[in-house]
């Protein structure tokens, strides 16, 4: 029997501004992408818990403010991996019983705020973003890691619960990237200067980007 689905392949990967229906997810730019291969799509299997979804729409209106998803350009997100979402599930750990009632449940569920995965962020295979995390701009989840607190930028962090392991960069030199804003640039600066962003050089990088502006100007 012919079939239309394009067959799968570790090699292929799914763009996420091209398949991402659901309002709550965001995506910045048209690079980040979920390697599918061994699974459904992001939204089916990526993002768990997340209002907005075709059935959610239909079946019922939330009682309480939906705390978003946002995902940067340029992210990477490994097979399998989890983005967990919608708060404490309606489970009060406060109260003495943690089952979600249905006549209480408004006043059960807690948010924790909007999940934020920064630019260049990458997410390795089977790791687990808790709900309101952020991961900062070029951060790295090691395959398998539970992340449960916030993530600094152009670090890298594993474990359960995960936990800092090195930064990829000196201090100065994370200044230095998070000052340029390289993930902001124009696609014609970005792409003029992908050989020094393709490299480990910081200064070469800031010296080609002052370059580059002074040469527009």
């Amino acid at each position: 029997m012919s079939t239309n689905v394009e067959a799968k392949h570790w090699s292929k990967v799914e763009l996420l501004h091209e398949t991402v229906r659901n309002p709550n997810i965001h995506v910045r730019g048209t690079n980040s992408y979920y390697s599918n291969a061994w699974t459904g799509s992001f939204e089916e299997s990526v993002v768990r818990y997340l209002y907005g979804d075709d059935y959610s729409l239909k079946a019922w209106e939330p009682q309480w403010p939906i705390d978003q998803l946002r995902i940067g350009d340029y992210v990477a997100i490994g097979a399998e991996a989890v983005i967990l979402m919608g708060g404490n599930h309606t489970h009060r750990t406060d109260w003495v019983s943690l089952y979600p009632f249905l006549d209480v449940i408004g006043e059960a569920y807690i948010g924790k705020g909007d999940t934020v995965i920064g630019d260049g962020a990458w997410i390795g295979l089977r790791a687990m973003i808790m709900p309101g995390v952020t991961l900062g701009e070029g951060a790295v989840v090691a395959s398998g890691a539970i992340v449960t607190k916030d993530v600094a930028p152009y670090s890298i962090v594993a474990g359960n619960p995960a936990r800092p392991v090195r930064q990829r960069f000196p201090d100065a030199d994370i200044e230095t990237l998070l000052g340029l804003g390289i993930y902001q640039w124009e696609k014609s600066k970005f792409d003029a200067l992908r050989r020094f962003i393709c490299a480990d050089d910081i200064a070469a990088l800031k010296a080609a980007s002052e370059a580059y502006d002074r040469e527009q100007a």
